[in-house]
């Protein structure tokens, strides 16, 4: 169970202060990937969230950065382009968090024909135009690494390469950009309702851990409320006719290492739907996703059916069987994605819809749908919605710009060698976690350690009070649950009783 967090300085503007110019209300990847922006450009920008940043769907993500090979089925063709296109852009900016990824196709004479999949990996090359990836190609399995992991008989398939990503920690990166650049990042603030007073926002906000209500003036609203979008417009005067919203909840299941090899598999299924298998956190597999639309949006957890379905898709072409008592870890998370008729779940678009609006004059934007590979382009359209209400608005920037932690040249291997050098005192495999989550900024919170107990506590799998007290000082976190499963997957590496001793030390440093 997560711990409570502990109440903190509240970074709120005071309600008699000069109004923000942008009053953001979601912290998932698309909030903060907005603030982010907006900040860069000379906005003064207030970012709140209801609950810790990336807690709903941004954290329950297929955790990849690429362009939707299955959406080419539905013709989703700028999508696709748009998307692939992001993909270039995020491995330069993010090199420690976002790797490429090769992904393998066995093919079933029985579901796509062969030259369908070879035609739509031909148009996914071509949409992505120049990359630094290996284009797609045709593979033998029989007797290969790439087929080590499948039942035998599959004997052909083929490849092509996406990238894959930590989606929490993303998020978090978008949240320290927008914060090195002026933005108020506020989570456990929960938006309550808006009106509009002299063409300004008038906005009710809580302070969730103290309870607290609390008064903010802005210039325009973005509504990056995920799931909770048509929520916030109902809290907000003079909004007739929210746009529509279809709930689609995408679950995924975690087991132990199914096979050797850093690829991953992308089955065809009898249904027509693919499901990937992911190799994750070295020691295990990720299996998903399901697409079941649903009402309930504010808890989701998975379905035995869902974990049925997930491991006889899976069992279907693995070597080693897959049965629910295999799964050491699942979770569940519920796109916002636009109600365009679509009747089965899976065809809804994946694209994003922003509607813009003046209410009394004052601009709302909102958000319905995206991807997370896709949120930066998002994040610029935004802002050219909002571009005639601050004509000294910056250009787009963040196209060229590195996260944090992403400022290095040659590549993660690269970076663990420097890093290796000044701090190899730490096991290669601690090393090798701290940089994929902090890129060049674990130079900062190391530099004065010189032997492991320079690192405090050790709770398991390469934590260190040490890297508890940057991500409380410098990310927002306020429990375990923070620390655990969103700015680490430790949690999943080390044992109850100390997971208990983390929730305790972040406590104790937070008050």
């Amino acid at each position: 169970m997560q711990s409570a967090p502990a109440a903190r300085p509240s970074v709120l503007p005071p309600s008699d202060g000069p109004p923000v110019d942008l009053l953001v209300i979601g912290g998932g990847i698309n909030g903060c990937g907005i603030a982010r922006d907006a900040a860069g450009r000379g906005l003064s920008v207030l970012l709140v969230e209801q609950g810790d940043l990336a807690s709903a769907t941004s954290q329950w993500s297929t955790k990849l950065i690429h362009g939707g090979l299955r959406y080419l089925e539905y013709y989703e063709f700028r999508l696709v382009g748009e998307a692939l296109h992001e993909r270039e852009v995020l491995l330069k900016a993010a090199p420690h968090l976002i790797e490429p990824l090769q992904f393998v196709l066995p093919h079933e004479p029985h579901s796509r024909p062969r030259w369908m999949i070879r035609a739509g990996l031909f148009l996914y090359d071509f949409l992505g135009g120049k990359t630094s990836l290996p284009k797609s190609r045709s593979q033998r399995l029989a007797g290969t690494a790439l087929g080590a992991g499948l039942k035998p008989g599959y004997t052909h398939g083929f490849s092509y390469y996406d990238a894959r990503v930590d989606d929490a920690r993303l998020t978090i990166l978008n949240a320290r950009g927008a914060a090195g650049r002026g933005a108020l990042i506020a989570p456990r603030t929960r938006f309550e309702s808006a009106s509009v007073n002299d063409r300004l926002w008038q906005v009710r906000l809580n302070d969730v851990a103290r309870g607290q209500d609390h008064l903010v003036r802005a210039r325009a609203i973005v509504n990056a409320a995920g799931p909770w979008v048509t929520r916030v417009l109902g809290g907000i005067a003079g909004v007739d006719e929210p746009a529509r919203i279809k709930h689609v909840k995408g679950s995924h299941i975690v087991v132990p290492r199914l096979y050797d090899g850093e690829h991953a598999y992308i089955l065809q299924n009898p249904d027509q739907r693919i499901i990937f298998i992911i190799p994750y956190l070295d020691a295990f597999s990720l299996i998903g996703t399901t697409d079941v639309a649903v009402d309930e949006y504010e808890h989701p957890v998975i379905s035995a059916a869902e974990t049925d379905y997930l491991c006889a898709m899976a069992s279907r072409y693995s070597a080693r069987p897959v049965t629910p008592a295999d799964v050491v870890w699942s979770y569940s998370g519920v796109r916002p994605l636009f109600d365009d008729g679509a009747g089965a779940a899976a065809a809804v678009t994946r694209d994003y819809v922003i509607k813009d609006s003046l209410v009394a004059g004052a601009p709302l934007v909102s958000i319905f749908g995206g991807k997370l590979t896709t949120y930066r382009k998002l994040a610029e359209h935004v802002l050219e919605k909002l571009a005639p209400r601050f004509p000294a608005l910056g250009a787009p920037w963040t196209h060229a710009a590195p996260l944090p932690g992403g400022d290095f040249d040659g590549g993660l291997n690269r970076l663990l060698r420097a890093l290796g050098g000044e701090f190899g005192f730490l096991p290669a495999t601690h090393l090798a976690a701290i940089a994929r989550r902090h890129g060049s900024l674990a130079a900062h919170w190391l530099a004065d350690c010189r032997e492991l107990t320079d690192l405090g506590q050790h709770f398991g799998a390469g934590l260190y009070a040490r890297e508890i007290d940057h991500m409380v000082a410098k990310e927002w976190a306020e429990c375990a649950d923070d620390v655990l499963y969103r700015r680490s997957k430790c949690g999943l590496m080390i044992n109850a009783a100390d997971r208990a001793k983390v929730g305790a030390y972040v406590e104790a440093i937070s008050r």
